[in-house]
This record gives C-alpha cells, sequence and structure tokens, in this order.
C-alpha cells in the first residue's frame, strides 16, 4: 500500500518507530500520569503483548539526559500538547533501563549470569562514568569489574544501587529506573524448580535499588502480576500499583476501539471492524474496553502483505500459555465443568487477590482464577463484596482466548487419549460388548470438554481419537460404503478376520438416545455399509449404533 506508515511488528524501541516513521498509536500522556501521581516507585501490571516494553522504552528516550536531543521524538505527540510544565521534564535525568523478560533460562546459575550480562550491559551505557574524576575510585573499579566480567557474583546483588549513586554523583540529578518485566524471572524458576533462589535475588536487587535509595528521583515497574506477598515490596511504603483493575492509565497499555477504528481506517480495511471486535476485543483495564494490540497489529500486517488465512489467535504464540495447560492437565471434575462453562459463554465468580504468589498458585487454589484474570486470559464483567472479601465474575473475554482454551484441552484431551490404557475398551469393541463400551465411552465424556455444543462432528472426533488403539487397527472416517458413508470403520489389518461399523447420532435430548441409536442400526443395514468389508474378505462384521446427548451416550450393536 502507498504512501502508507509501516505497522511495527516486533519493534520496541520508541525512538526506532518514530524515526522509521512507523504507525505509533500515542501513549505518550502515560507520562503526564506519571508525573502528575508523584510517586516514588509505580508498577504497573498488565498482560504479556500489551505494549510495556514500549512504552518503557518512550519513557526513557523522554527523560534521559543524552547528548543528543530528543525531543523531537515528541514533537506531534498528545504529551507535547499537554502543557509546558511536562515539557520541562524532557532530557533532564539520567536514567537505568533494564528488562528481566530474558532470564528465562532452566537453571538457577544460567539466569544469573543472563542477570549479570544485563548489568554489564547498563554499566557500559553509561561507560562515562568510568573515567569521571567525581566518582570514586573504588566504585569505579568496581562498575570496570563489572564491564570485565570480573566482578564477583555477589556484586550484583547491589550493581544497580551502585549504577544510580555514581550516576547521581556525575550528573548532579537523581535517577529514575525503569525495569521491565520484573516477574518473568519468578515466574519462569517457580516452573523450573528454583523459585526461592530467584526470589533471594529479586528481593535484594529491588530493596538496594527502589527502597532506601537517596540517588532516585522515580521507578517505574511493569509486569503481569504484583508479587508482594512475597516481600519483594516490603517497606516500600511508597508504592503505587496500576492493576487491570485499576482506573489509572487505564488507556496506556493495549488499543482503545477509538484507536482500533483509526488504525482501520488507515488501512483502508473499517469493513474488518466487527470480525476484530469479536475476537480480540474484551478487555477491560478500571473501567476502560481494551483490545489486544499484539493481535491487532498482527492481522492488519498480515492483511496488508496478503499473507492473512483469516482470523487467528496470534497471542497464542507469544507465550507457552503454560498456565492454562497446567489448570487443564491437573485439574478435578470441578475445574473442568468451570472451564468448560466459559468456554461455552457462561461466567463464574472467584474470590478477587491483587497479590498474587507463585507458591501458593496451585490448580486447585482459588488463587489460579485471579492469576488467569491478571494475565489476560480471564475479564472481570463484574465485582462485589460479600463479607471482607471481594470476588468477581468471570468471563473469557473473546474468541481468541476462547480458541487458545479449547486448543489446549483438546491437546491434553488427546494426549490423555494415547497415554491411556484402553485394553478394556479395545476387547468391548472387538467382542461386541455394547454394554462395556457403553461405560468407557461414557468415562471419557466426563474428561471432555463439550465445547462444540453437542455437534455430531464433535462425537465423531471424539470417539475417532478414541479408538485408535495400535497400528494393528486400520480407523477410517466416512468412508464411502454401500449406498453411502459410514461414520466409523475399524479394520483389523494384521489378520483381516474382524471389522466393526459405527454409525452416530446426536439427540437434542436424552429422551431420543435409545430411538437414535436403533436409527443408526438401521442406517448400517439400510445403507448397506458392510459389503465393502466383505468383499475385501472380512466376515466377522459388527456393528454398533451410538447416540449422545452432552456428556452421555448409549450403545447398541447387532
Amino acid at each position: 500500500m502507498p504512501d502508507k506508515k509501516v505497522i511495527p511488528i516486533g519493534i520496541e524501541d520508541f525512538k526506532e518507530i518514530i524515526d522509521r516513521n512507523c504507525y505509533f498509536v500515542d501513549k505518550s500522556l502515560l507520562i503526564k500520569d506519571i508525573l502528575d501521581g508523584g510517586s516514588k516507585v509505580t508498577l504497573f501490571t498488565r498482560p504479556r503483548r500489551f505494549g510495556k516494553t514500549l512504552n518503557l522504552s518512550m519513557l526513557k528516550r523522554f527523560f534521559e539526559k543524552t547528548v543528543e536531543d530528543n525531543s523531537y521524538l515528541f514533537d506531534n505527540l498528545n504529551i507535547s500538547r499537554a502543557g509546558e510544565k511536562y515539557k520541562a521534564y524532557m532530557g533532564q535525568y539520567p536514567v537505568i533501563s533494564i528488562s528481566l523478560k530474558s532470564m528465562k533460562q532452566s537453571a538457577f546459575n544460567d539466569s544469573f549470569e543472563q542477570f549479570k550480562n544485563l548489568v554489564q550491559t547498563e554499566v557500559w551505557r553509561h561507560k562515562e562514568l568510568l573515567t569521571a574524576d567525581c566518582i570514586m575510585t573504588a566504585n569505579k573499579n568496581t562498575l570496570k569489574m563489572i564491564c570485565n566480567d570480573t566482578a564477583d557474583d555477589s556484586i550484583y546483588w547491589t550493581a544497580l544501587r551502585l549504577l544510580s549513586d555514581c550516576l547521581y554523583e556525575y550528573y548532579k540529578k537523581k535517577v529514575i529506573i525503569l525495569i521491565d518485566e520484573y516477574d518473568v524471572p519468578l515466574e519462569n524458576a517457580y516452573f523450573n524448580g528454583f523459585y526461592d533462589k530467584m526470589l533471594d535475588l529479586i528481593r535484594s536487587v529491588f530493596e538496594s535499588v527502589l527502597k532506601t535509595n537517596d540517588s532516585l528521583e522515580f521507578g517505574v515497574l511493569t509486569g503481569c502480576l504484583r508479587i508482594s506477598k512475597e516481600s519483594i515490596f516490603t517497606g516500600l511504603n511508597n508504592l503505587s500499583v496500576h492493576s487491570i483493575t485499576s482506573s489509572s492509565s487505564s488507556d496506556c497499555f493495549g488499543f482503545t476501539e477509538k484507536e482500533v477504528c483509526e488504525l482501520l481506517d488507515y488501512y483502508n480495511l473499517t469493513d474488518r471492524f466487527d470480525d476484530l471486535k469479536k475476537w480480540y476485543d474484551g478487555y477491560l483495564f478500571g473501567n476502560t474496553d481494551i483490545y489486544n494490540p499484539w493481535s491487532i497489529v498482527k492481522f492488519i500486517q498480515e492483511t496488508l502483505s496478503g499473507e492473512a488465512l483469516g482470523l487467528q489467535p496470534y497471542w497464542v504464540n507469544t507465550s507457552s500459555n503454560i498456565i492454562i495447560h497446567e489448570l487443564i492437565s491437573k485439574s478435578d471434575r470441578r475445574i473442568r465443568d468451570e472451564i468448560e462453562k466459559l468456554i461455552t459463554g457462561g461466567s463464574i465468580n472467584k474470590p478477587l487477590f491483587e497479590d498474587i504468589t507463585y507458591v501458593n498458585m496451585d490448580v486447585k487454589s482459588e488463587y489460579i482464577w485471579s492469576f488467569l484474570l491478571h494475565t489476560g486470559y480471564l475479564k472481570s464483567v463484574r465485582r462485589y463484596m460479600n463479607g471482607i472479601q471481594t470476588y468477581f465474575e468471570a468471563v473469557i473475554p473473546n474468541l481468541e482466548l476462547v480458541t487458545i482454551y479449547e486448543n489446549t484441552f483438546r491437546q491434553w484431551f488427546d494426549d490423555s487419549v494415547r497415554a491411556a490404557d484402553k485394553s478394556v475398551l479395545l476387547k468391548a469393541v472387538l467382542n461386541g460388548n455394547a454394554e462395556t463400551f457403553q461405560l468407557e465411552v461414557n468415562r471419557w465424556l466426563l474428561k471432555s470438554i463439550s465445547y462444540h455444543d453437542g455437534y455430531e462432528n464433535f462425537y465423531h472426533g471424539f470417539l475417532v481419537g478414541l479408538l485408535e488403539f495400535s497400528d494393528d487397527y486400520l480407523v477410517e472416517s466416512n468412508r464411502e460404503a454401500g449406498t453411502g458413508r459410514s461414520d466409523i470403520v475399524i479394520k483389523n489389518v494384521l489378520t483381516h478376520d474382524s471389522a466393526v461399523i459405527i454409525e452416530i447420532k446426536s439427540a437434542d435430548s436424552e429422551r431420543e438416545l435409545d430411538r437414535l441409536c436403533d436409527a443408526a442400526l438401521s442406517q448400517i443395514e439400510d445403507k448397506q455399509y458392510e459389503i465393502n468389508l466383505k468383499n475385501e474378505g472380512y466376515r466377522n462384521i459388527i456393528k454398533f449404533g451410538i447416540a449422545f446427548c452432552g456428556k452421555r451416550c448409549i450403545v447398541k450393536n447387532r
């Protein structure tokens, strides 16, 4: 598309976006919110890929004192029209900016090495300190050891505090500290078994640089969760937390509907608005309706390049979604019923916890639902008090998230079926034992989630997966047979001595199960589904009719 700005996929440096004349959704009034708020330390918690890194990059470019004048970056943005008192802060402060999102190693030592690299890179960025006369020799030597990778490991626990003190001494201005994705190392450590060690590191780093730091002007942190009960922020009385339930800066992360409409209008895609709303809208930050920004820009970028294959769950590829897999794979019947209710458009009511601890985040605890809320997998449509406890009514925000839940459940279910001992089921099918066949299918139905509203093709796929026993047995679907197509045929390809024909019906009520089961058997006979099998040499042919309704089925044979 000629003369149109580029969609900045994968670009998280604010300066690069402006310099390359990419399309930028203006979130610069976040600067005003932070300055007006006056907090010593501000924590913004938002889901992954909702603009946290880009916003911190914008803050860095606005506040940092550099040789190069960066004021032009903000010439046409909202902050430039907010008043002269805000412009006065531009380019006036030394800034420490560090992102912990890369600390995802499988062992603590490797993760700590990554942290050391991050600190080393930030010290090198301020290499003017290494030769400055105003900096104490001992401090310069420590900074040099960090740069040369010869510093003792213990130095890194307070290295950011040392760097801030040196910057204050050099610039005679207090330091702004920006820490992106502060909780990524903790989440990673939790799932890899070294949580306590990582907790000690993060706590020590934050206490030294944020708690009693006379060199600090203010700090801004971002993450998915507020993890305060674990004492990361102990004693930090001036911490201001803006979570997804807060009204402050609620429109500064993610896209508002107005911003989405402007994007679509700019790229002549306004006809896709209704589809995008169903798929990527539905988040609620404070009282502000928010769209998933990553999915919106990915859709537009692929559409403009001609690569779009339709609406996709783009967000599923931004992280492991491990917590959804954990929830489903370790859940009991009660939790699976609640997930099914959510997937089919219902809501559940759960206690709301603002402070999440990974330690008590067992999938069967009530904390898991607040975790899903804060990380973007659920939406709160209502909050209310019951005694002293706050509760929220939760729904799945949009079709993209429904797809993620469905696909994750389907993968878990398929894995469970493949790993299960199905010898009892196999014996029942091959022996024509309708009663045991029925019991086994009903047992698996109770473990499933009926996210296709009981359509016959859902039951068809469900049964095909369940009946895949081994390479000795070939399972065929919708096979041409007689005067029609049989739903499922199972053949013993090793001995050719037996085969099974299964016809499936879906009922609207359990009262119809018996009648439809008989109708399925009659269809096998009427359409002569067994003819081809007889021509192939099969003589022992077993016929089953199965009728489903919800999570119950009836099986008959002939």
